[in-house]
Formats: structure tokens, C-alpha cells, sequence
């Protein structure tokens, strides 16, 4: 998967994807067990590009780069590599990229009694009510996230 850079906003940087078809890796019918081993098949299954199952809609899909902690209880580490598409709507619970008075930020998007919060998954960071005086927009809907486990 190529990235194309297109910006460095804080602690996010954007990227698009290229438009380019990636390589088809062997995917193995059988899931592999996450409790006790089973019996392997020995067989592939198929074969999968990796971009055709992370993004839906090209047109309306870029990436983005993670730089600190707030999103860790999430499973989005510093340095994760975020799929975002910006033609999905943003719901109560969704995480998103968002601006918030000229700063991007990744948080989950929290509705309560007609209040709007952008809450970050650690407890070490509050919450951010948003309110109608803020500059506020969501850039996208973070549909997959990309990194090397820990």
C-alpha cells in the first residue's frame, strides 16, 4: 500500500492512498486460534488484496498517522495508522477525526442529554465538550486501524 503525504497538522499527519493495486497475499481459509490450537488446514483458501478490504469508498478514504496516547484504550497507539472515510456519518460512539478551533484531533464521538463530547480512551486526558461557540467539524469516520502489535 503506497501513502501519499499530504499534510502535518499537530499531532496527526494525513496521507491518501495511491492508486495503485496491491499485492494479493494468501489468505487461509481457517481462522487461527486465539485459545488453544486446533488442527491447521493445509490449504489457501484464496487470495486477498489488503486495500480492497480496507477501503470502501476510494474517493472519500485518506489515512492518517497517530502521535500520542489519548486513543491507547481504544487499541490506537502513537504511531498507528488510521483508515478514515470521510463519506460515512459520524454516530454516538463512532471514532473520528475531528477540528476543533484549528486543531485535529482522533477521539470518540459521545452524545449525552443533547451535548456533544470528543472523549479520548485514556484516562490520563479529559473529555472535550463541544459547544456552539467552537469551530467544530469532523473530518471522517476512522474505519480501520493499522499497526504492529505491541
Amino acid at each position: 500500500m503506497k501513502l501519499k503525504r499530504i499534510s502535518k497538522s499537530g499531532q496527526l499527519t494525513f496521507y491518501t492512498p495511491e492508486a495503485t493495486k496491491g499485492p494479493e497475499i494468501p489468505l487461509f481459509s481457517s481462522p487461527t486460534s486465539a485459545g488453544f490450537p486446533s488442527p491447521a488446514d493445509d490449504y489457501i483458501e484464496t487470495r486477498l488484496d489488503i486495500s480492497k478490504m480496507l477501503i470502501k469508498n476510494p474517493d472519500a478514504t485518506y489515512y492518517v498517522r497517530v502521535e500520542g496516547e489519548s486513543m491507547k484504550d481504544a487499541g490506537i497507539n502513537n504511531g498507528a495508522l488510521l483508515v478514515v472515510d470521510r463519506s460515512l456519518d459520524p454516530k454516538n460512539n463512532s471514532i473520528a477525526i475531528c477540528s476543533i478551533n484549528g486543531e485535529f484531533t482522533v477521539k470518540r464521538i459521545t452524545i449525552r442529554k443533547n451535548e456533544l463530547y470528543l472523549k479520548p480512551e485514556n484516562d490520563q486526558f479529559k473529555p472535550i465538550k463541544v459547544t456552539e461557540f467552537d469551530n467544530f467539524m469532523v473530518w471522517g469516520v476512522v474505519t480501520f486501524i493499522i499497526q504492529k502489535p505491541l
